[in-house]
């Protein structure tokens, strides 16, 4: 039996490969993928060869194992169907939906304990969000939003605007975003922004600022986060966290710098800048909010959120080269892309 399995093969270049399905070992579950999402951040820095050298692609996911060199398999958002035992399996497997950290390809083997069947009513566009729900509620961990606060999001990608799906509910005095692209932005006010903002409109420094300084209060947000994937944003966060604020960075920024200034008012700011990334915790929450919590929270969350409105395109994965070339080239035109695969 063979498989398509998609190859990063050199900078801006992909490969569709049919290739044979390895031997399965005992008690493994063959999967047949139905979707699997590309995460435009991470995956592009791959696309662009915008990693430091020696970065490991994944030391926490046993897909993904070794250091990034193409030719390269990558993805880690897939979703499909047991359809094949393996010796040893149990048959209860058999025709249920389930969640992996795999990469994009349309067949894999895979151990039972590295799957997740499905929560009953979730459908397969829905559960391929899980992984960046899951840094979305990272996020909101790691910010740990007050009664009354006023947040800025910068950044409205697909984690961004999950990051406003999640603080949405809270009782924040203000929740602001920003964003380029203004289909990024009505997305960010459905999904229940106050304001959404283009940092490149000369208006909005002067509409920003008024959003975060109601009357008699300390200017300035007193909660931000930056998921722009841009370092250089990290400037308009410090520039928009008052006094004594926290920013929760959670862009990966790659091999990709920008001059930070640090140098003026941040100095006697006391400004938290706190980095957040999925594959840990926070060791001030671990122990009440270990991984499996924080994922079945994550679930929960989709449930709630139903974020499958933010798929903005779906490609057969033969047209993979035109997806990626897409979210690179056109990316005011894009937010979630996902693979289809045939049977």
């Amino acid at each position: 039996m063979e498989r398509s399995s998609l190859y990063f093969t050199a900078p801006q270049r992909l490969e569709v490969r049919r290739e044979p399905l390895p031997e399965p070992k005992p008690g493994q579950l063959l999967v047949q993928s139905l979707r699997t999402a590309i995460s435009a951040g991470t995956e592009l820095l791959f696309y662009r060869n915008q990693l430091p050298a020696g970065t490991e692609v994944d030391a926490t996911i046993d897909a993904l194992e070794g250091t990034v060199r193409y030719p390269l398999k990558y993805g880690y958002a897939a979703v499909g169907i047991v359809v094949e035992l393996a010796p040893g399996a149990e048959a209860s497997w058999r025709d249920r939906l389930v969640f992996a950290f795999q990469p994009h390809e349309s067949h894999f083997w895979s151990d039972p304990q590295a799957l997740t069947p499905l929560p009953e009513g979730l459908n397969p566009e829905e559960a391929v969000f899980v992984p960046n729900m899951e840094s979305a509620v990272n996020f909101v961990h790691d910010g740990r939003p007050l009664l009354g606060e006023r947040v800025l999001v910068l950044g409205q990608g697909i984690v961004g605007l999950l990051t406003t799906s999640l603080l949405h509910p809270f009782p924040l005095a203000a929740l602001v975003t920003l964003d380029r692209f203004p289909l990024r932005r009505q997305m960010a006010l459905e999904a229940g922004a106050d304001a959404s903002l283009d940092p490149d409109d000369p208006d909005t420094p002067e509409r920003l600022t008024s959003a975060l300084q109601p009357p008699a209060d300390p200017p300035g947000a007193d909660l931000c986060f930056e998921l722009t994937g841009a370092p250089e944003a990290l400037n308009l966060a410090l520039a928009h966290t008052g006094f004594g604020g926290r920013i929760v960075i959670g862009s990966w920024y790659g091999s990709k710098q920008a001059p930070i200034d640090l140098g003026g008012s941040f100095h006697r700011s006391r400004i938290q800048l706190i980095s957040s990334q999925v594959s840990s915790l926070n060791p001030l929450l671990s122990a009440r909010l270990p991984k499996p919590r924080r994922m079945a929270l994550a679930w929960q969350m989709l449930e709630t959120v139903r974020p499958s409105r933010f798929i903005t395109h779906r490609f057969p994965i033969e047209q993979a080269d035109e997806a990626y070339r897409l979210l690179d080239q056109q990316p005011q035109d894009a937010v979630q892309v996902v693979f289809t695969y045939d049977s």
